[in-house]
């Protein structure tokens, strides 16, 4: 059983959050606490001039009203928005939060996964704990 589980949460596909969310609920302790973790990317600066002004604030409380209505299903969970790059943001925050266990969705690799590596590969082969892979 584990105490602090992380989750990261990309929204492309809300079945496999639910996913990773029951297997976060299978192995987390009685008094486990699970965080549910979405990373913003950076805009990059040039792109910023295109938008409008307030979509960064709309789509962080967007994005933080769909990591609480995820959390609200699980005992303990609680949702955290970040901003960096994806694999590099959950491994930091895993380590900087003491995660004993991350369970991460995974997609079937494509061509460019197997040439750069996707976030789940990332995560699971820099990780300082468990990795659980959902698919």
């Amino acid at each position: 059983m584990y105490h602090n589980i992380l989750v990261p949460v990309s929204f492309e596909d809300d079945a496999k959050i639910s996913a990773a969310l029951d297997v976060a609920r299978a192995l987390a302790a009685p008094e486990a606490k699970i965080t549910l973790l979405h990373v913003m990317e950076y805009i990059p600066t040039y792109a910023l001039h295109y938008m409008p002004a307030d979509l960064t604030e709309a789509t962080r409380e967007g994005l933080m009203s769909e990591l609480a209505r995820f959390a609200a299903q699980v005992p303990g969970g609680h949702g955290v928005l970040i901003q960096g790059h994806a694999g590099r943001a959950v491994l930091d925050y895993s380590a900087e939060h003491e995660s004993d266990c991350i369970v991460i969705a995974s997609h079937r690799p494509g061509m460019q996964d197997y040439l750069l590596g996707g976030t789940a590969a990332q995560v699971v082969r820099h990780a300082g704990c468990a990795v659980m892979v959902v698919r």
